[in-house]
């Protein structure tokens, strides 16, 4: 009998695991590595001027110009003491400024996303968000969170966000509640380090922060369906600085183009995706 009762025992604990695994795809330990995904380079259609002194953080392209989201903070202010945190509206072919917002000297800027006419900015370790009306630049109001804020993109229902760790966060766009949670899956396990976040095509691309990697997810289990590969997009010497890394996808919807640039960089990138 005490042997029955300990396979009846058994047998439950690993029907309760299968319902768990099953019921819970961004839990990492039930997620098999991801095998044979895709490797994917790049063509070079246009090189625009991107403004040496942004700390790039987040862009997103609209109507013609370039939302940009820049970091630093009086904590963090770069070895140049220069780096601080903004919204920026540029024009796309100039590279020129039209319209900036600051954020408070504590605040460090970084993923944005546009959504119904409102920019919305994550902030990195304040747990605190902004809304800003898209023409004017003013705060309409806040919000918060309670992990880090890096990357920011929406699928036209839902806020996306990513925290510097594997897992991306899908939020109400109103209230910004958490609705679910995906872990990021590649050929070795669990992609640390999501950054900067664009919605393109049913797809999430996320910037690898300090690497020259994207990675093209799929939304509904997390799964990298395929790897990007950027190396040599910006000239070597071009920008002598250790944090100058790739970071910065803005996809143009209307007129399917996709823009790439880094923090620092002098320039940035539209790009064509093509098979390795």
């Amino acid at each position: 009998h005490k042997n029955m009762i300990k396979n009846h025992i058994w047998r439950l604990c690993v029907a309760l695991l299968c319902i768990f695994s099953c019921s819970d795809p961004s839990n990492f330990h039930q997620q098999a590595a991801v095998k044979d995904i895709p490797e994917y380079t790049y063509r070079i259609v246009n090189t625009y001027p991107h403004d040496t002194a942004a700390f790039t953080q987040g862009l997103v392209v609209e109507d013609s110009v370039f939302y940009e989201s820049t970091g630093g903070n009086q904590f963090y202010p770069g070895p140049d003491g220069n780096r601080k945190s903004s919204l920026r509206r540029v024009l796309i072919h100039t590279g020129e400024v039209r319209a900036i917002r600051a954020l408070s000297s504590i605040l460090f800027g970084e993923g944005i996303t546009n959504f119904n006419n409102r920019i919305y900015q994550v902030t990195w370790q304040s747990n605190t968000g902004f809304v800003y009306d898209k023409e004017t630049f003013e705060e309409l109001r806040s919000f918060s969170y309670p992990t880090e804020g890096w990357g920011l993109t929406n699928d036209g229902e839902r806020f996306i966000m990513s925290d510097g760790s594997s897992q991306l966060y899908f939020r109400d766009p109103i209230t910004f509640d958490e609705i679910m949670r995906r872990g990021v899956v590649g050929s070795e396990g669990p992609v640390d380090n999501l950054n900067e976040l664009e919605y393109v095509k049913g797809e999430i691309y996320a910037n690898i922060w300090q690497t020259d990697r994207i990675a093209r997810i799929n939304p509904a289990n997390g799964r990298v369906v395929g790897w990007i590969d950027l190396t040599g997009l910006l000239a070597p010497g071009a920008v002598e600085d250790d944090d100058a890394v790739l970071n910065g996808i803005a996809y143009d919807s209307v007129n399917d183009r996709l823009f790439v640039t880094g923090k620092l960089w002098p320039s940035i990138f539209e790009i064509e995706i093509l098979p390795k």
